[in-house]
């Protein structure tokens, strides 16, 4: 069996955390910011994971990271 290709901008993307959990960064933070309120600008910076039915799926993709 050859090795399994690592899915790049998966990898970019992903990360896992030490139990095997995926972790990924949220969305909607890049631009357009003055409408949004401080507090949600803030919580858009935390990181949180991955739901468990997308996870397995995100796993095949970054085998090695």
């Amino acid at each position: 069996m050859p090795k399994v290709k690592t899915h790049r901008g998966a990898a970019k993307r992903f990360s896992l955390t030490a139990s095997g959990k995926v972790k990924r960064s949220k969305a909607f933070a890049s631009h357009i910011l003055t409408k949004k309120t401080t507090k949600r600008k803030r919580n858009l910076r935390k990181s949180t994971l991955v739901d468990s039915a997308n996870s397995r799926e995100i796993k095949k993709l970054i085998p090695y990271v």
